[in-house]
């Protein structure tokens, strides 16, 4: 991992609980995918919530940015109703809500942009930047591997 996942959460918020066995292999049973092992590996440290502000570097510009998009936030795996959290993998409005292309696992966003696990093509999915308001999609990485690898602090593109 290019980052020390270790140091790479920041607060917990929302309060999650930690994720388990039993709420992962249901998560998946729902959402009809394996997620990335590194992705487990992350949210088995803490269950979503917001990073210790992190960029992933890209040469094709976005409404983001000319140079990187943002990840200040991770959603975790939150099956309870009750748990208020928008931080959250489960939410299965969104994508109907905000029109995202189908097979998408959202790993963050505001709900005019969101970086997803894209699934149509493959079940080991790509990084994906969705702007929906502009219809821009922009793929950022081939995996979640290379997207964790190639994670920044955000202050270098302060």
């Amino acid at each position: 991992m290019g980052i020390n996942k270790n140091e790479f959460w920041g607060t917990n918020y929302y309060n999650h609980p930690p994720l388990t066995g039993e709420i992962l292999e249901s998560a998946e049973k729902i959402l009809g995918v394996k997620l990335p092992s590194r992705l487990i590996e992350l949210l088995k440290i803490q269950n979503g919530g917001y990073t210790n502000g992190f960029a992933f570097p890209i040469k094709q510009k976005t409404t983001w940015a000319d140079s990187h998009v943002p990840l200040s936030e991770l959603f975790g795996i939150v099956p309870d109703k009750n748990i208020r959290t928008v931080q959250n993998i489960m939410i299965d409005y969104i994508p109907k809500e905000w029109g995202l292309p189908e097979k998408q696992v959202l790993l963050t966003g505001d709900g005019h942009w969101w970086i997803t696990l894209d699934y149509r093509t493959s079940n080991n999915p790509s990084v994906k930047w969705i702007d929906v308001e502009c219809e821009e999609e922009v793929k950022v990485a081939d995996t979640f591997d290379q997207f964790i690898e190639g994670l920044v602090s955000d202050e270098t593109f302060e």
